[in-house]
């Protein structure tokens, strides 16, 4: 497959870009050049490949579910600065119906 001044014409134009002559030339040969060199990769022998996802294997690291004790009620609020017997005491951040 080889692009032609007429195909850069018309990327051009669904681009809305205008192009000079010397640029229409200068584009149609840097993309034959593209497209050979991706053509180059056809004679890769890729039967023995196996499809990836990614070009990278990925693979998670999970650990183990370990069960541990948590903190107490007394540790958690120990430097708490507002509490009350079991709860952390904070401002209030809602108003009310007071008035909006």
């Amino acid at each position: 497959m080889s692009v032609t001044i007429k195909d850069v014409e018309h990327i051009a134009r669904l681009a809305r870009l205008e192009f000079s002559p010397a640029e229409k030339e200068k584009f149609t040969h840097q993309l034959n050049r593209i497209l050979e060199y991706v053509g180059k990769l056809n004679e890769l022998d890729t039967s023995n490949v196996e499809p990836l996802s990614h070009v990278i294997e990925l693979e998670n690291k999970m650990r183990e579910d370990v069960v541990r004790p948590g903190l107490s009620s007394e540790e958690a609020l120990k430097n708490a600065p507002a509490k009350t017997d079991k709860f952390f005491k904070v401002p209030k951040t809602v108003k009310g119906d007071e008035g909006s």
